[in-house]
């Protein structure tokens, strides 16, 4: 008799390995205030998952003060997170339900509002040599949409200084 008898005619498992270039998440936030620790928890296991160690000190601490942005600003009961590994660069989205204002000074004072929210967001993209931004979003249901391109080097940079 055999001592190891498979049934299954599929390899166990067949998946890629988690690296970095696979990394490619979303996850749906209550606006609420502990998503942003959420996220950042969440953020903090994906980074590990797929080899990115070394980015997590800066990558969290972006993906928090995005996601306090974005549930401090939307009218909705929920926000939007998207994590992307691209071209050697953490790309992070959080989109909220907050319309852009048609009034054209409302608007500026609104984007005032966000852009002093987010100085902390703007000093640590500074330190990382990264960019960001905010704007007008055409989805997931309009509203705004929250970014940030991370890129490796300086994030891991960041890592070592903090």
């Amino acid at each position: 008799m055999s001592a190891a008898v498979n049934i299954c005619p599929h390899a166990v498992d067949t998946r890629p390995p988690r690296v970095p270039e696979s990394l490619a998440y979303s996850l749906t936030l209550p606006a609420a205030l502990a998503s942003p620790a959420v996220a950042r928890s969440a953020a903090r296991t994906i980074l590990e998952a797929h080899g990115l160690h070394d980015v997590t000190a800066a990558a969290i601490q972006v993906i928090g003060e995005l996601a306090a942005c974005a549930c401090l600003f939307t009218p909705s009961d929920s926000v939007y997170l998207s994590l992307r590994y691209r071209d050697d660069a953490l790309r992070i989205s959080l989109y909220d339900g907050h319309p852009r204002h048609a009034h054209r000074r409302l608007a500026a004072a609104c984007d005032g509002r966000r852009r002093s929210v987010l100085l902390l967001l703007a000093c640590v993209m500074h330190a990382c040599e990264g960019d960001w931004g905010f704007g007008e979003s055409p989805e997931p249901g309009d509203g705004t949409r929250l970014w940030a391109v991370l890129p490796h080097a300086g994030a891991r940079a960041y890592g070592q200084v903090a």
